[in-house]
């Protein structure tokens, strides 16, 4: 991990996409190295291993959610459509439309190339069991997906590791029982330094694969 006492606009541009620096302690970052760096998505650790967690943490209640499900999965889309919508939510809604059968690693792309493109704040996928659609969510950079079965594993998941892409079973829970997931999931934040630091290891995991 490169070490820095001043990061200047020249020196950003030549970093790797994606990867993490050290900044020493009272380094200083110029503006325009600042955008450069959030534009290629690296991560600034300080030391102390205190976290420039501004591109990390996932968004504090989210506002904009995109939602995407298989052909398994209509009547739970509509019933959280509804759901977020009824919160005050804007919800776009991705796909699937039809009975006919789809492809889950395209339902859950879809999704997950609006969250890390910043299109949404937070994405909801579903296929039968929740699974297959955290996997392929889980292949695009900057996206951390889990499959949550209870309220509980969507607190755990927000709190403690940043997931930004909810995974859920059609076959598995019940609509009241999704949408009770989902508000644990969009009402939890991520706030801790020593959390939001095992993120810039994940998103370090991401660059070396590239």
């Amino acid at each position: 991990m490169k070490r820095f006492d001043i990061v200047t606009e020249a020196e950003a541009r030549v970093l790797e996409h994606g990867s993490t620096i050290l900044l020493a302690a009272g380094g200083h970052i110029t503006p325009l190295a600042l955008d450069t760096l959030r534009a290629r998505r690296i991560t600034v650790m300080r030391d102390g291993m205190d976290v420039d967690g501004a591109d990390l943490a996932p968004a504090s209640s989210p506002r904009v959610v995109a939602v995407a499900g298989d052909h398994t999965s209509l009547a739970l889309k509509a019933e959280l459509l509804r759901h977020l919508r009824g919160r005050g939510l804007t919800a776009h809604d991705l796909g699937t439309h039809t009975t006919d059968a789809v492809d889950y690693p395209n339902t859950a792309a879809s999704v997950a190339y609006a969250v890390a493109r910043r299109e949404a704040e937070a994405g909801i996928v579903i296929d039968g069991s929740g699974i297959g659609s955290a996997i392929a969510a889980n292949k695009i950079a900057g996206v951390r997906a889990a499959m949550c079965p209870t309220p509980m594993f969507a607190r755990y998941g927000r709190e403690h590791n940043g997931v930004n892409v909810l995974a859920l079973g059609s076959t598995i829970v019940s609509g009241g029982e999704a949408c009770a997931i989902v508000d644990a999931f969009l009402d939890t934040s991520m706030r801790e330094p020593r959390y939001i630091r095992r993120l810039a290891l994940i998103r370090e995991l991401e660059g070396r694969n590239r």
